[in-house]
This record gives C-alpha cells, structure tokens and sequence, in this order.
C-alpha cells in the first residue's frame, strides 16, 4: 500500500492487498484524515480480479464519503468527501 499526500487529497494505492485488509486501511485513512482533505483517489486496479474495485464502489460506507466517482479509468476511484 502506498499513500501520497497533496494538498486536500489523498491518493491511496491498494495493490497487493486482500480486501478485508484494504478496506480495514481505507477506512482507518478516512477516519483520520484531517479536515483539509477534500478527496481521496483510490487506486484498486481491476485487471486481476474486481474484488477490490466492487469494495470501493459498492461495500465502502464511511461518515466522510460524500459521493464515489468511478473515473475513466477502470483501476481508479475518486471519493468526495464531507468536512
């Protein structure tokens, strides 16, 4: 896992994880992420398996997600979130 810090988001990559444990991480993230951070970008890939992808898109609930924004690209998501 590999997250990147840019001024109100957040980029966080979960390759290489099971899905319970990068939802446990994406979740402990949001939660403590500071009130500046306005998006975080996912990046699940789908190319080996969609686990992940459908985690993101349809499982992930959190208090701070605004909206999920499925990106063009298939590997990607954005989630708004609140302050």
């Amino acid at each position: 896992m590999k997250v990147t810090k840019y001024p109100g988001k957040i980029e966080i990559d979960l390759h290489g994880l099971m899905r319970d444990d990068a939802e446990y991480r994406l979740r402990h993230l949001l939660t403590n992420a500071g009130k500046d951070v306005k998006e975080v970008v996912v990046i699940h890939g789908y190319s080996r398996g969609t686990a992940l992808r459908d985690m993101v898109r349809q499982d992930l609930t959190h208090p701070r997600i605004a909206a999920k924004l499925p990106t063009l690209n298939e590997g990607t998501t954005r989630l708004l979130l609140k302050k």
